[in-house]
């Protein structure tokens, strides 16, 4: 629903900068892009996608894998890191997993003190 987050997105902008609104704009329309051109909405690919988009698909599949959903149980962070691993030049952009790779014990440590409350 990239769209919604655009048209909910666009009423602040009179009281918002206007970098941070299109920064949140480009995260709300191109986290689903993959950078092999696969994703949605508009199946950009590589450089295409804007950067913080880029930089928000990894941190929204790594935390949708390490939180527990009604769904599904929380991944272990090592099963996690080797999805996001294997996704590195299809899914997601190869230098931002390399990047990811060598933070994990940050990334570990953050996602620890935000865990949700059962």
């Amino acid at each position: 629903m990239p769209g919604a987050a655009n048209a909910a997105i666009q009423p602040q902008e009179a009281t918002l900068s206007l970098d941070f609104l299109e920064t949140a704009q480009q995260i709300a329309g191109g986290h689903h892009e993959k950078w092999d051109g696969t994703g949605y909405p508009k199946g950009l690919k590589g450089e295409e996608i804007p950067l913080p988009a880029r930089l928000m698909a990894i941190a929204d599949v790594f935390d949708a894998l390490i939180s527990r959903r009604h769904y599904k149980d929380a991944f272990p962070i090592e099963r996690t890191v080797q999805i996001i691993s294997d996704g590195r030049g299809t899914h997601f952009d190869p230098d931002i997993v390399d990047a990811f790779l060598a933070h994990i014990p940050d990334f570990t440590a953050i996602a620890g003190r935000y865990v949700d409350a059962d």
